[in-house]
């Protein structure tokens, strides 16, 4: 007859006595394995992984809705009607004539009675920054 193991000792034929490599407790005097409940874990990295690409794609929706406005400013003022090469860093100023057309000019809004667009200034780049002027620099605006 067989030696015989008794039933609280962990013994396989193919293994042996592996009590050590099982993932869970063989006697009742081992501590209790308990698994890490890695949900609420997993949860909060999503939300402040979600919360940090949302507030990127905030930042680069921002971006891209100024640079469309600096796009559509540049449009307009190169698509207006001048007859003088700019100076880079001078102010002009953008105007709609009686024909309806626009148009770049040096004499600044309070210096006569046209409807004033806005005022511009040329960069080195050859892009156009639009100017928000105050009361202090015109101040009869």
């Amino acid at each position: 007859m067989e030696k015989q193991k008794p039933d609280n000792i962990v013994y396989s034929d193919v293994e042996g006595y592996n009590a050590y490599l099982l993932p869970y407790a063989t006697t009742v005097g081992a501590p209790v394995i308990k698994t890490d409940n890695i949900v609420a874990w997993k949860t909060r990295g999503i939300h402040q992984v979600n919360r940090e690409f949302e507030d990127k794609f905030s930042q680069l929706k921002e971006q891209y809705q100024k640079l469309m406005e600096e796009y559509e400013w540049n449009d307009l003022v190169y698509n207006s009607k001048f007859s003088f090469e700019p100076v880079i860093g001078e102010i002009y100023h953008m105007y709609t004539s009686n024909d309806g057309t626009n148009f770049l000019s040096l004499i600044g809004p309070h210096e006569w009675n046209k409807e004033h667009i806005a005022s511009f200034k040329l960069n080195s780049d050859k892009k156009w920054i639009k100017l928000e002027l105050s009361n202090a620099i015109f101040p009869n605006i």
